[in-house]
């Protein structure tokens, strides 16, 4: 360890959403879901508004933090910076932005955001409208790659031949999503089990992926309040420190012209280990884990790559059991992630890893202390975070 880290400088002291609608069921344009969500962790962080200066977004926010700041009548904009990529790869990603100026003194207190309204801008879900094909798309769309399911099927595929790990893992990603998101009053699946049998005979989107592998599209927005380590002992809120937040990418990793070498994994095989380094924990340690669901696969392609159990041990480990808040080993996205609570391109993960350690998830882990992040399997770059409590300090 080294003064050259983030590691217990800054914490999260709020956070927000707006009501999460299924696709095109928002009344309110983009731009407004992101200024409700921030003025909400505002409100939850008890700050005033006007006393934010800076912004941390991802995956090209289509919202101006100059807009923002002026909508908000923030006093001095300090600070703005958007993470490249599509996907939620870079939602941990801008947390470490936003810590690291805090960190660094280049701004006082950074709102992490995220708002997405599809049924305004269009559908993840579908093939893009393009009137000219080059760059990246010319390697798939001419060969009827056209959605994100297909892409990513592929290197699942790839990763169940290789491996043998059974597509019963998905199944149990997908029904302890659907669990917890009954408990969550915030979730769009609230009040609409999953079960073994209703998974079993959903349709094929395509293999290896059912309708139940597969995240939600979703309108909405949601936002996280950043300060230092300092000032959050003096809010009203226990503070979720940021004991590690790293991206990047593996070697030569172009993840939409399917020519990485590592292809059947998720990205993460670089970027774990630096985390657990800036973070100072293990595996073990890991009271809560909060892994971005674009597919089922994904999840359990990083929750090996982040050493929580071997390819060996993953059709045993990986269970509806070993998953749920409810005395599990590993809980596992304890709102409904994206499959069930909200896709809002995974920053509602980031927001739920948040309330583990303050004690108030609606599928709360009990004496949470370290609670982790994976944002963005199988997309480049892709990052991660892990939140403590002041005992891990």
């Amino acid at each position: 360890m080294t003064n050259r880290t983030l590691r217990g400088k800054t914490a999260v002291v709020g956070v927000g959403e707006t009501t999460y609608y299924k696709r095109s069921g928002s009344p309110d344009s983009e731009f407004v879901l992101a200024v409700k969500a921030i003025l909400a962790a505002c409100q939850d962080a008890g700050i005033d508004a006007r006393d934010v200066d800076g912004f941390a977004s991802y995956s090209n926010d289509r919202n101006d933090p100059s807009r923002i700041a002026a909508a908000l009548g923030i006093r001095e904009l300090k600070f703005s910076n958007m993470q490249w990529g599509g996907g939620g790869g870079h939602g941990s990603g801008a947390v470490a932005s936003a810590a690291a100026a805090v960190a660094t003194g280049v701004a006082d207190c950074v709102v992490v955001f995220r708002a997405l309204a599809q049924g305004q801008f269009g559908r993840f879900g579908q093939g893009p409208k393009m009137a000219a094909i080059s760059g990246d798309a010319a390697y798939s769309l001419p060969y009827g790659v056209l959605s994100a399911a297909q892409m990513f099927a592929m290197r699942c595929t790839r990763h169940l031949h290789e491996t043998g790990v059974s597509r019963d893992t998905y199944k149990a990603v997908s029904l302890a999503a659907y669990h917890h998101a009954q408990n969550n009053p915030r979730a769009v699946m609230y009040g609409r089990p999953l079960t073994s049998e209703a998974y079993d005979d959903a349709r094929w989107i395509v293999e290896p992926y059912q309708l139940y592998d597969c995240c939600m599209e979703n309108d909405g927005a949601a936002a996280l309040i950043i300060v230092s380590a300092e000032r959050a002992k003096d809010m009203k809120n226990k503070p979720a420190y940021v004991l590690g937040a790293v991206a990047g990418s593996e070697y030569r990793n172009g993840a939409p012209c399917h020519n990485a070498p590592l292809y059947a994994t998720s990205s993460f095989t670089g970027i774990a280990p630096r985390l657990y380094e800036m973070a100072g924990v293990k595996p073990k340690d890991v009271d809560a884990l909060q892994s971005y669901e674009n597919f089922t696969g994904g999840v359990v392609m990083s929750i090996i790559e982040h050493g929580f159990c071997s390819h060996e041990e993953a059709n045993s480990f990986l269970t509806y059991d070993n998953l749920i808040a409810q005395g599990g080993k590993l809980p596992l996205n304890t709102s409904g992630g994206n499959l069930a609570e909200c896709y809002m391109h995974g920053l509602e993960l980031i927001t739920e890893a948040v309330r583990q350690i303050r004690g108030d998830s609606s599928n709360q882990v009990k004496n949470a202390k370290v609670s982790m992040i994976t944002s963005g399997p199988m997309v480049t770059p892709a990052s991660s975070a892990i939140f403590g409590s002041l005992e891990t300090l």
